[in-house]
């Protein structure tokens, strides 16, 4: 009965991902025939009750170039330290990768193994992720997740997690729906970094981070037990992010720009 319903369920959603993209396209084609260049209306480019950047192409045309420009030694170090937590649970396969945006991290995970899909709130980012990434892509919210009981090895969230209004809510959903645990990918708010976004952000020169919640490892860790009242887990985190004249880039110290951090289930 419960497959029964899954499939039912699925039906409907491809049914109305297609019927949405038909009018989509039908709208889009529209604003091109007029010289229109807002693909989503500024009264729909909101979530959660609140305008977002990812729902701005002003912002996300530009996404791959920001990772290639001036952030890319950071990302080295960033995924370094993602790939040695996932290394201490080996059953780690195959992985959804939920806020996945163009789809950057999406298309890394292969590197270490790990074959993975990705799941995005936001069609502009999603339209890039769909022509730089080959694997399965999913336009869906994070506090629902559209798919069965243990259905990935692990959920994960790359700088994405700040953003969301119920973070209690999404790790009970990637709970729900991983088999072995849960990786992180954060800004951290123990980073000089911090005060100098929120200052770039009151004279409006920061749209990127105005609705984000920044969080240290000991905030999150806080909310992780919250959501996982009854489960059995160790969690695993480190920091990265650091100036690059200092002596370390990685340590176990909740200082840097990034930290890292995997929920390892053991129930």
């Amino acid at each position: 009965m419960q497959d029964t319903i899954y499939l039912l369920y699925s039906i409907q959603l491809v049914l109305s991902i297609r019927k949405e993209y038909f009018f989509y396209s039908i709208y889009r084609m529209e604003l091109i025939r007029q010289n229109v260049q807002e693909l989503i209306p500024q009264r729909k480019a909101n979530w959660q009750g609140r305008p977002e950047w990812f729902f701005n192409r002003e912002h996300t045309d530009t996404y791959e170039q920001w990772y290639e420009g001036r952030y890319k030694r950071a990302e080295i170090w960033q995924k370094k330290i993602i790939a040695e937590l996932v290394a201490k649970e080996p059953r780690i396969k195959e992985l959804l990768e939920f806020g996945c945006g163009t789809g950057r991290f999406t298309r890394w995970w292969k590197d270490i193994g790990i074959e993975a899909s990705g799941g995005d709130i936001s069609p502009l980012m999603l339209s890039q992720a769909k022509e730089l990434f080959s694997g399965d892509l999913a336009m869906a919210d994070s506090h629902f997740m559209p798919f069965k009981d243990k259905t990935f090895d692990a959920v994960a969230f790359i700088t994405t997690f700040e953003y969301y209004r119920d973070p209690v809510r999404v790790i009970q959903e990637a709970s729900r729906v991983s088999r072995h645990g849960i990786v992180m990918g954060m800004m951290n708010r123990n980073s000089p970094k911090f005060f100098r976004r929120r200052i770039q952000q009151a004279f409006g020169k920061n749209p990127f981070y105005v609705t984000a919640h920044f969080y240290t490892p000991q905030n999150l860790i806080q909310v992780i037990d919250k959501a996982l009242v009854g489960r059995n887990y160790t969690i695993h985190w480190s920091c990265t992010g650091l100036p690059k004249w200092f002596p370390v880039q990685q340590w176990s110290i909740p200082v840097g720009d990034f930290f890292g951090l995997f929920v390892q289930f053991e129930d």
